[in-house]
């Protein structure tokens, strides 16, 4: 009855978390906040600049300018701005989608000053004149928008007519918005079809009136846009934009569905990998990835996260990180099967001798990814934040829920004896009678000298990495105008596209470059990159134009040096903090040759890395780095469990006294840790694989990134990580003529195995 009871409970657990999953996941979906990537809309950095000379900008001055932006992105009615100051004195708008991003754009920079000025551009008002809050917009007799405003005084109104209509024939009181002396005048834009100043009505007798209106060639939006901007009230301060991106619905929309699509693909085939491959485990590991995506999500939209492209990629790749910690758990349960244990002792021993590995491994990565939430930008923030809830989560499904749901089927007796239900043959399994260990079993990789091969490795890597360092010198980066700095236009056309034709239309709108790449499945996607970086108004012009020509908005990021500069330097601090950081870890916890070792194995990655990028000219951009850290954090997974079960292997040897000892524990330990390496970056190849192949083109570069990343972070962990500290190891044996081994006291609590 208790065992029946257990499957009972089992049964009902996968109802309950099934009936939760299906029935509340439309509405979160509904509630994740999109990003401007993934539906449209622009992201302004601001540098917060004095408007009088003399002027300092202090904290409360960045303060009222964030909130005179939000006054007036309150006029925009967007639903969900980002309005965040940063350090250096600077602002950082997003508002995704937005439609009319030229408006949008307008309306915060603007300075907002209010003027009303003679025909000789003599100043005879301004906003202070005006009641706070009290411009509307309105219509006239004749029904024409108008903006109605409200005077403090209506006397100084009165006098200041007077003086205007004595001015004839010039007795216009012309009404500015940021005007700038020694710039702006009257009389030169008077004739100009489209004048910089707001309106300049007849002035033909006094008005003694609080009441003023202000009529012009308006829409109704503009009028409540300028009622709107009046009523926010001036800027204190100048604004310098020194980044810009902008990203057209249509290239929003595209993006989302090609990269959910890519997803959808990318899990699946995990999922069906895990049934296969691991039976039973498996299809409880696909139950728990399924609750691991519900919870990420879940937790997303709590926290009132922002989901960007690259957002959905480190979901993604959490999939298959997640997978990670129920593999090393399986393939440890199923050693223990192995050796001819049962099957409720086997399921006890394998999950508390994987524990230690799966922390040491998910600590070390999350490591990697707070360090890139601290040092990236906001899209990028985007990917450290889920990327972090994504290592959380997934220790409490793959750890906790796999064994709990495992737990009740194993503990139910229904499994004893059936090996075969964890994708084992009888063959594979060894009578308790021989009594050994999970240590002293076979492998498929027993023919594998991997110690005494080193060498080979050595060598290998260093052509590899001499020739990477020449090519670089050679071709030196592709660097995006992240780290160089200038502007970026991407075309999306209905039509293929051609380099000449896109360079013929840029050189016709007056913004020449000869560097246009084409890309995309149906080559209808054109890429085209300036060294300057552009003004608001070149912005705007050049959107209009390939508007009008393609029939979509483009694209345009636009980075000063300045920021680029800084890009450049964040990047190298957040390499070098997670690096640091990694190897105090992993010297804390193993020994300082470990973390040597494995410090040697990332910076191979990441120079391999870096040069396959220079070698086939992608461009390097702020995601670059991203990948970068990512692999930092996931390849020292890999170095990691194989450190684990090397120590575990040295805790069987009370003295090793010459280097073959080593060297045999070395290889030993690799053939029992390769077949999990192997299936574990297996599933993440095949994420990458399918982001690769169907995602969004923009995230392309960054898959590419990690695929080769993936590659040279498991050759390094086997090849040349453990290769190192073996070489370091054997030293110490020859120094002291052996080596004796002292068993560690248990850590990190009771999951713990002592050995």
């Amino acid at each position: 009855m208790k065992n029946r009871g257990r499957i009972v409970a089992f049964l009902l657990l996968v109802v309950i978390l099934a009936s939760t999953v299906f029935s509340t996941t439309n509405p979160i979906l509904k509630d994740v906040k999109l990003g401007l990537d993934l539906q449209g809309g622009f992201e302004v950095l601001y540098q917060v600049k004095p408007l009088k000379e003399g002027q300092k900008i202090t904290e409360s001055t960045v303060a009222d300018t964030a909130r005179a932006l939000t006054n007036r992105i309150d006029v925009l009615g967007v639903s969900e701005p980002s309005i965040q100051i940063e350090s250096n004195n600077r602002i950082r708008v997003q508002l995704a989608g937005v439609e009319d991003q030229e408006s949008a754009r307008e309306l915060l920079s603007t300075q907002a000053n209010l003027s009303f000025r003679d025909a000789d551009d003599n100043l005879m008002l301004d906003g202070n004149d005006l009641k706070a809050g009290k411009a509307k917009a309105n219509f006239d007799e004749n029904n024409n928008p108008v903006v109605t405003l409200e005077m403090k005084d209506p006397n100084k109104f009165g006098e200041v007519t007077s003086q205007i209509v004595q001015k004839k024939p010039d007795n216009m009181l012309v009404i500015w918005l940021d005007f700038e002396e020694g710039v702006d005048s009257f009389k030169e834009e008077a004739n100009k079809p489209k004048p910089a100043f707001i309106s300049a009505p007849m002035v033909s007798k006094t008005i003694n009136s609080s009441n003023v209106e202000i009529s012009g060639n308006f829409t109704v939006e503009e009028t409540k846009n300028l009622a709107g901007i009046l009523n926010a009230g001036a800027l204190p301060v100048d604004l310098e934009e020194i980044y810009s991106t902008s990203v057209g619905a249509q290239f929003g929309e595209q993006a989302l569905d090609k990269t959910i699509f890519a997803g959808i693909v990318g899990v699946s085939l995990i999922f069906i990998f895990m049934a296969i491959y691991y039976r039973l485990p498996g299809l409880i590991a696909v139950i728990t990835l399924s609750v691991y995506i519900y919870l990420i999500l879940l937790v997303f939209m709590l926290i009132n996260g922002v989901l960007t492209l690259p957002g959905i990629a480190a979901l993604m790749l959490g999939v298959g990180m997640a997978v990670d910690a129920n593999i090393l758990m399986y393939e440890r349960v199923k050693e223990e099967l192995r050796v001819g244990k049962s099957v409720k002792t086997s399921f006890t021993a394998g999950a508390k001798s994987s524990f230690t590995a799966i922390l040491d491994a998910n600590i070390t990565t999350l490591l990697a990814a707070v360090v890139l939430f601290i040092f990236g930008t906001s899209s990028v923030k985007g990917f450290a934040t889920m990327l972090i809830i994504s290592i959380l989560v997934s220790f409490l499904t793959a750890v906790w829920g796999s064994r709990i749901l495992l737990g009740l089927l194993v503990h139910s007796g229904s499994l004893d004896g059936k090996v075969g239900w964890f994708g084992l043959s009888k063959k594979q399994v060894h009578s308790a009678d021989e009594q050994l260990e999970t240590l002293d079993l076979t492998t498929k990789f027993d023919r594998f000298d991997f110690v005494h091969a080193r060498k080979k490795f050595y060598s290998i890597s260093i052509v590899l990495l001499i020739v990477g360092a020449i090519m670089l010198g050679i071709f030196k980066l592709n660097l995006g105008i992240d780290f160089s700095g200038g502007t970026r236009v991407e075309i999306l056309s209905e039509q293929t596209l051609s380099e000449d034709d896109v360079t013929k239309q840029l050189d016709a709108i007056g913004h020449p470059t000869s560097d246009v790449v084409i890309s995309g499945d149906k080559k209808n996607i054109a890429v085209a990159r300036y060294k300057e970086d552009f003004a608001q108004e070149e912005v705007n012009k050049i959107k209009q134009e390939l508007n009008k020509t393609y029939g979509s908005e483009p694209n345009i990021s636009t980075v000063s040096d300045t920021v680029g500069k800084e890009l450049v330097q964040n990047a190298i601090k957040a390499l070098a903090i997670a690096s640091l950081g990694i190897i105090i870890y992993v010297a804390f916890r193993f020994e300082w040759r470990m973390g040597l070792s494995s410090i040697v194995g990332l910076l191979h990655d990441a120079f391999f890395m870096i040069a396959i990028f220079s070698i086939l000219r992608l461009e390097v951009d702020i995601t670059f780095i991203a990948a970068v850290l990512t692999i930092i954090g996931y390849s020292i997974n890999d170095t990691i469990v194989t450190f684990d079960r090397i120590r575990e292997n040295l805790q069987r040897s009370k003295l090793i006294d010459n280097e073959g000892e080593l060297a045999d524990i070395v290889n030993k330990s690799l053939r029992q840790t390769l077949g999990r390496s192997v299936n574990t970056v297996l599933t993440v190849i095949i994420v990458v694989v399918a982001l690769m192949a169907l995602g969004a083109d923009s995230i392309r570069p960054f898959s590419i990134a990690l695929l080769i990343g993936l590659l040279a972070g498991t050759y390094s962990s086997i090849f040349i990580s453990a290769q190192l500290w073996f070489d370091l190891k054997k030293k110490e044996i020859a120094k002291n003529g052996g080596l004796k081994v002292e068993k560690e006291k248990k850590q990190w609590g009771s999951d713990e195995p002592i050995v």
